[in-house]
């Protein structure tokens, strides 16, 4: 983990050009905080406001550079802490919201026949009411005279999520951070699309990722190769678990898990049930139907 002293109720300058707020939301998920940035002089963008919080708000627009004005509101996925203030803002300074969808768009052929089923539990801090003005697709554009903010379809995390780019600054909200690995919560979150998401940004020449929660991530590329190999090695993990017998994932999640506190053993079963879909769905591992969160896996003999 990374330790930095976030501002409250004021601005820190990350470049010239890009201010962050820290939210007053600090919690074992979200570190500090979340961050919500503002890019530009003028022509202001917001990226993620995040929790519907007055003092935040009024920081919000107190950071706004003089003589500028918000313009556009963007949005990296719908979980309350990024995306709830995101309506509010908007009405109060009159400028769209843009994002990839709501909070069920992107999901994959399998997470969706897996929602539709029932039973796999998830959907922490979903912000359901969250409904962008224009939706973004994978590599759109959006442009303005200060700046030209590339969106990014990175799902895993959640399904919706996006990173924006910024020549060579990528925004990557949860999908990428320097305190913590992302949560992956199925039927919201998937671990193969997760890690799709990391190959594809690994195509790019990166020199800062801005970061949901926590610092500056200042060797991007380089944290996308140790994500990759983590959950590569993760996958091992479970695999060699199996081997000693049948395990529901909170199960796994205590064997593996050993060096947290306890509290978030029910946090890292969730990322232990979307590994184990994963291998399900690769075909290296077996189920009790239908597949539910507190199923029964085992190796394939």
């Amino acid at each position: 983990m990374s330790s930095y002293p976030p501002p409250r109720g004021t601005f820190d300058q990350v470049t010239p050009s890009i201010r962050r707020i820290v939210a007053p939301n600090p919690s074992p998920m979200t570190y500090h905080g979340t961050n919500t940035y503002l890019l530009g002089e003028k022509q202001v963008a917001v990226i993620d406001p995040g929790p519907n919080d007055d003092a935040h708000l009024s920081a919000i627009l107190a950071a706004v550079p003089e003589g500028g004005s918000i313009t556009q509101i963007f949005v990296t996925h719908a979980h309350y802490d990024h995306s709830e203030l995101a309506m509010r803002l908007s009405k109060a300074v009159g400028v769209p919201l843009y994002a990839f969808g709501n909070h069920a768009a992107g999901k994959s052929v399998l997470m969706k026949s897996l929602s539709d089923q029932g039973g796999l539990g998830g959907g922490e801090g979903i912000d359901r009411a969250f409904q962008p003005d224009h939706t973004l697709s994978h590599l759109e554009s959006v442009t303005c005279d200060e700046w030209c903010i590339t969106a990014h379809h990175t799902p895993g995390h959640m399904a919706n999520h996006m990173c924006f780019q910024v020549d060579k600054i990528l925004f990557t909200a949860d999908h990428v951070m320097d305190w913590a690995t992302s949560m992956v919560s199925p039927p919201d979150g998937d671990v193969g699309d997760f890690m799709r998401s990391c190959e594809h940004l690994l195509d790019f020449d990166w020199d800062l990722f801005l970061p949901g929660h926590g610092d500056i991530v200042r060797a991007p590329n380089e944290r996308l190769r140790w994500l990759l190999s983590h959950r590569r090695e993760r996958e091992v993990q479970i695999l060699a678990q199996l081997q000693a017998g049948p395990a529901t994932p909170h199960e796994l999640a205590k064997a593996i898990y050993t060096d947290i506190d306890a509290k978030l053993i029910p946090v890292a079963a969730r990322n232990v049930f979307a590994h184990l879909l994963e291998l399900h769905n690769k075909g290296l591992i077996s189920v009790e139907k239908p597949i539910a969160f507190d199923g029964i896996f085992s190796p394939l003999s």
